[in-house]
Order: C-alpha cells, then sequence, then structure tokens
C-alpha cells in the first residue's frame, strides 16, 4: 500500500488543523502518517511515497521549525526521493505566498513533483493579539484539507502520480 507522509508545524493550531483534516482525508485511500517536522527523519521520507506538508507563514517565510526539518534532512535524503509527488498547505494571516514559494523552492532542490498548487489558507490575523492567539479554521476550509488529502491518497493508490 502507497504512504502518504503529512508533516506539519503550527505555533497557534491552523497548521496542526489542517494537517489533521487531511490526514482524515488521506486515510481510507492510502497509509498515512502524520508527523510534527521535529520529529521526521530522512528514514521517514525515504519510506514515503509522497509528501503534503503543512506550515505556517511567519514574518513573510516558512516558520522556523519546518525549515529547520528541511534543513536537517535535505542532503541525506538528496537524490533518492527524485520525482516523488508533493502538495503544501500554508496557514497564513495575509497572503502565504512567500512561504509557498520558498517550500516549493526546497521541493525543485529534492526533484519533487507538485501535484497541487499550493493550498493558502488565510486567517487574516493582523494584530499582535490575533497573531499570537489559537487559531480555529473554518469548517469549508478544512473541508478543503480533506479534499487535498483525500486526492493525494487516490493519486498515490492508484499510482496516477
Amino acid at each position: 500500500m502507497a504512504q502518504l507522509l503529512i508533516i506539519w508545524h503550527s505555533r497557534t493550531g491552523g497548521s496542526r488543523q489542517m494537517a489533521e483534516a487531511a490526514h482524515e482525508g488521506a486515510q481510507p485511500e492510502t497509509e498515512t502518517r502524520l508527523m510534527r517536522a521535529h520529529e521526521v527523519t530522512p528514514e521517514d521520507l525515504l519510506a514515503a511515497d509522497g509528501y503534503l506538508f503543512g506550515a505556517p507563514e511567519n514574518l513573510a517565510a516558512l516558520s522556523g521549525e519546518m525549515k529547520e526539518f528541511f534543513d536537517r534532512c535535505y542532503y541525506p535524503v538528496l537524490g533518492r526521493i527524485e520525482g516523488r509527488p508533493y502538495a503544501q498547505m500554508i496557514c497564513a494571516g495575509s497572503d502565504g505566498e512567500n512561504a509557498a514559494r520558498q517550500l516549493a523552492r526546497i521541493a525543485t532542490g529534492w526533484r519533487l513533483k507538485e501535484v497541487q498548487p499550493p493550498l493558502i489558507i488565510c486567517t487574516h490575523a493582523q494584530t499582535p493579539e490575533a497573531i499570537l492567539a489559537e487559531k480555529t479554521i473554518t469548517q469549508d476550509d478544512l473541508q478543503t484539507c480533506r479534499d487535498l488529502g483525500a486526492a493525494l491518497g487516490a493519486g498515490l493508490a492508484m499510482g496516477a502520480f
């Protein structure tokens, strides 16, 4: 059975909720592992057939913990996961585009195959209080995350990617 690895980081809960929803959507179709970025090892990446990355945008960039995951795992798997499918989800306060570009550049270095444009969920958090507050992702947005997980899971199960 194909394995989808969902790697996430969240400081205020938004990206966690998104990753959990994608995990729910993917499970009937494929073996799916949901892991926090700081727990993922190069061996976890090598064991998976595809990836879904979920992270917040912090200060117009990927969160530090997600970036640290890429820094730690990049070279041990370089040249060993080429061509595998990936998608990404960004939880942002305003636009999320820079974090998505940053993640896509890293995935390009690994020679991963993007199978879905970045999913960016905007929380519209603009004040320090709102930015630091625990996030609640809407049910409609969580359904979009479930649908993304289901599509990735189905694509892996069918060998479409």
